[in-house]
């Protein structure tokens, strides 16, 4: 008789750790960058439709501000990006910092921003 008492226990602790191990397992990885609006308004820039260099500019400062306040790091091509906005803006040291502050994080981009910027100086 004793037995038939102990089953009903060992389910419930069966149970409760499988919730546990399903709700420790719902929360994920955290990822490596953070991307706020990055791909939406790279996708708009490559359309073409016209879109405003200046208001793209300002949503992804925006966004910077937003990953950084946040303790993340944005993705590879944010500021190479962000840097040609700025050259279509016309602000060519804006751009030159953007370009600076990618090769910095992530120093393989460096050959092809140099390019870029030799290109410019021509």
């Amino acid at each position: 008789m004793k037995t038939k008492s102990i089953k009903p226990h060992r389910r419930v602790i069966g149970m409760l750790a499988g919730c546990a191990l399903l709700s420790a397992c719902a929360t994920g990885p955290k990822t490596l960058y953070q991307w706020e609006s990055y791909q939406p308004e790279v996708y708009e820039y490559l359309k073409g439709d016209g879109a405003d260099a200046q208001k793209q500019i300002s949503v992804l400062e925006e966004g910077l501000q937003k990953i950084r306040a946040k303790g993340n790091q944005e993705p590879p091509g944010y500021h190479a990006h962000l840097g040609m906005l700025y050259a279509n803006a016309g602000n060519t040291d804006r751009m030159a910092q953007e370009f600076e502050a990618e090769k910095k994080l992530f120093p393989e981009s460096a050959s092809y921003l140099n390019f870029l910027m030799s290109k410019l100086k021509k």
